[in-house]
């Protein structure tokens, strides 16, 4: 099992009248943290769903590989995992509930999804919670549990639009470590944010404004491409020319 690598070329979205991307090109290597960094509005949802083959582009395209081996969007979608800003969970159903449910969606045979499961539980410290129902989940909770569910079936490619809003920063932070504790080798994740803080933590960063992709590369390559410390200060000047 290896991760995926996607590539988007010269992809234009609109939806409904507004231009949502415009001529985007990004490579996004496998087996990396890939950061969708921009304020509200600069398209990154769009980008993510594109790339989950929710939407189709309008010109150019996306493409996948599997090492050395190109892969067709409907053989990447059955390897990818798709985590939205707000998950859709069932109040009344416990975490071990929603992991079963998952389980019968993905088909896993039940050896493999009480190995898995127990994993899961473990790395993101829901084991105590198991048995509570979703409703009663903490914002923090309630986003790893749907974590867990998207992570259940091993995706070669997760796509994470915004994960860390709503909640606080001891979640934010663990968030963040059960990213790097997954991708690698076998997982490729690619995630959006508005935070600018968050950059940093992305082995490489897709800069996204007014539907354009402004530059790519690591946090300190593109910093220094722009002569800035912080990443607020590259979507400030841009807007203001």
């Amino acid at each position: 099992m290896t991760a995926l690598r996607a590539e988007v070329h010269q992809v234009s979205k609109k939806m409904g009248r507004a231009q949502a991307l415009r001529c985007v090109d990004a490579v996004f290597g496998a087996g990396e943290v890939h950061g969708i960094i921009g304020p509200n509005g600069a398209g990154k949802t769009t980008l993510i769903r594109l790339l989950a083959g929710l939407l189709h582009p309008d010109e150019g395209n996306v493409s996948y590989a599997e090492e050395n081996d190109a892969l067709s969007s409907s053989q990447a979608k059955r390897v990818t995992g798709y985590f939205p800003q707000e998950p859709s969970l069932y109040p009344d159903l416990t975490c071990e509930e929603h992991l079963e449910f998952f389980r019968d969606l993905y088909d896993l045979p039940q050896k493999e999804f009480v190995q898995r499961s127990e994993e899961l539980l473990r790395a993101t410290g829901m084991t105590p919670f198991k048995d509570r129902p979703a409703g009663k989940l903490s914002g923090g909770m309630y986003k790893k549990l749907g974590l867990m569910c998207v992570l259940l079936n091993r995706p070669k490619l997760l796509l994470l639009d915004e994960p860390t809003v709503g909640v606080d920063p001891v979640s934010r932070q663990e968030l963040w470590d059960l990213v790097y504790g997954f991708a690698g080798e076998n997982m490729t994740v690619i995630l959006s944010t508005s935070y600018m803080d968050e950059a940093s933590r992305c082995a490489c960063v897709h800069v996204l404004s007014g539907g354009e992709m402004l530059d790519s590369g690591t946090p300190k390559e593109v910093m220094k491409r722009f002569n800035v410390t912080d990443f607020s200060e590259i979507f400030l000047n841009h807007e203001t020319k």
